[in-house]
This record gives C-alpha cells, structure tokens and sequence, in this order.
C-alpha cells in the first residue's frame, strides 16, 4: 500500500464533504452527537465553507491510497477562540478537519495523516502539533493517545464550542529518519519511518506556479 499526500484544491472539496458526512452517519450509529447538528456541529454547508477557505489558503491535503483519496487533514496556525492560549500557537501547527473514509479505516492512516501534520510542522520549525477533539467522544481521546498525544486539558471557561478536548504531541516525538524511496513520477522522496515496511509515505514534489 502506498499513501501519498498532495495539497488539496477546489476540486477537492465534494470528496472531503462525502468524507464528513459519511463519518457522521457512522458516528450516530455509534451514539455519538460528534458532527451532528444536535451535538452543535457545523452544518455540512458551513463546514463545506469553512474548508473551501483553507482549500484556498492551501492549508488542505489529501491522502491517497494507491491513488485513490482515502482521508484529509488541514494544518494551519489557527483555533477557535478560547482554546489555545496566543503563546502555545506561536509555536504549533494545529490540525483541523481530520477524516478516513471508513472503505480505509484500520490501516493506520489516520496515524499517517497526524504525521503529515508533523512534517509540516517541523518543515515551520514549530516544536507541537496541536488539537481540538470533540469534548464528550472519549472513544476519540483514547485514539489520539494511543497516537502518540497527549491531553492537555478541557478548554474552558471562554471557550464554548463542542470540541473542547485539546491534544498535543511533540514534533521531535516522531521518527523522521529519512529513507529514500521513488515516486511514481521517478524522483526520489524522503519518506518517514513511521509504519510496516509495505507503507510507503511519500509527498509530490511541489509543482510550479
């Protein structure tokens, strides 16, 4: 299995919504208000804006197994208001908006998609990746532990939104020997050693303007 990431467009954004609105079924099926409108999540259409300006900022990616776009993550230096102090975001990345297409769950590629994240972050000399998770969804916080983060505590007072949950890992806390691998168009990519040797993790070289 190769996974490959690549910054996302506008013709990305009916994928990332399928993604969002499949991953909310399956969420309601499991008793969770994660993403509904009930629990206070954003509406698809305010989502699918939301997402279509960090589309524009280049602040999306895809992850594609064999070709295929299996998750998404945004990475940027932003959070709601209340959540993470001015001073923990001057030395972060924050990721926003993670999702795995259920046809790819169990594959580690959501471990993957927080790696990608760190890889940005180190490329921005920022010391953490940090997050938001969905206050009330402990099956989530379990996840990102066994990820490799840690809580830092529920956001509050100001903050009132329903993801309240922060989680932080240390960018130097991921293993980013360098391996050399071969893209598909031929050129060589430094690909992390996070996952079995049958994962490959390769990033496009960027393409000019």
């Amino acid at each position: 299995m190769t996974t490959v990431f690549r910054e996302a467009t506008l013709g990305d954004l009916g994928v990332i919504c399928r993604l969002r609105v499949q991953r909310t079924a399956w969420l309601t099926a499991r008793g969770s208000d994660q993403w509904t409108v009930a629990g206070r999540g954003l509406p698809i259409e305010i989502f699918a804006r939301a997402v279509g300006r960090s589309l524009d900022a280049g602040e999306t990616w895809i992850a594609e197994v064999d070709g295929e776009p299996a998750g998404t993550i945004t990475v940027n230096d932003r959070a709601d208001p209340g959540l993470w102090s001015q001073w923990e975001l001057a030395d972060a990345v924050v990721a926003h908006f993670m999702i795995v297409d259920l046809r790819f769950a169990g594959q580690r590629l959501g471990h993957r998609l927080l790696a990608q994240a760190g890889r940005l972050a180190r490329e921005r000399d920022r010391d953490w990746v940090r997050l938001d998770a969905w206050t009330t969804n402990a099956d989530l916080h379990d996840y990102y532990r066994r990820a490799g983060f840690r809580m830092a505590r529920i956001a509050g007072p100001i903050a009132r939104g329903p993801s309240r949950a922060l989680f932080e890992r240390r960018t130097d806390s991921w293993d980013f020997e360098q391996a050399l691998t071969v893209s598909a168009a031929g050129l060589p990519s430094a690909a992390p050693l996070l996952d079995p040797p049958t994962d490959t993790i390769l990033t496009p070289p960027p393409q000019p303007n």
